[in-house]
């Protein structure tokens, strides 16, 4: 077992106004869970999407706008949404500042399937896979 020091681990610009710090994924070693932060300026968030396996999507501040198939809600602090497999969902940030959310999938392995065909779909993957 080893321990993950999140403080060391790069936040890195997932999108413009989005940033991520992965915080588990296969390329520290996990086989069945992914977990990351992001922290996203106003207006911005997650395009529409889908992925093979369950989400949660949990807001630890700020406000969240979720889309979830054809239901849409707003999500605050210390609220989730569970997102089931291959349900086309996103979000976006509704507030005047920044939110964090935190994303946990069934996978050690980002795959998405983004209704813009140009977004990087395959995230997080070890070097010797």
């Amino acid at each position: 077992m080893s321990v993950l020091d999140h403080d060391t681990q790069p936040l890195e610009t997932w999108r413009e106004g989005v940033r991520t710090l992965m915080r588990v994924s296969a390329t520290v070693g996990s086989r069945q869970l992914l977990i990351f932060d992001q922290f996203c300026d106003p207006g911005l968030g997650a395009p529409m999407h889908i992925h093979a396996v369950e989400e949660v999507l949990e807001v630890f501040e700020g406000t969240a706008e979720v889309t979830l198939r054809d239901k849409v809600m707003r999500l605050g602090p210390n609220q989730s949404v569970l997102i089931p497999a291959g349900a086309r969902h996103g979000f976006s940030n509704v507030g005047g500042g920044v939110l964090r959310v935190r994303a946990t999938l069934a996978a050690a392995i980002f795959e998405a399937s983004y209704d813009d065909r140009n977004e990087l779909s395959r995230r997080y993957v070890p070097a010797d896979a």
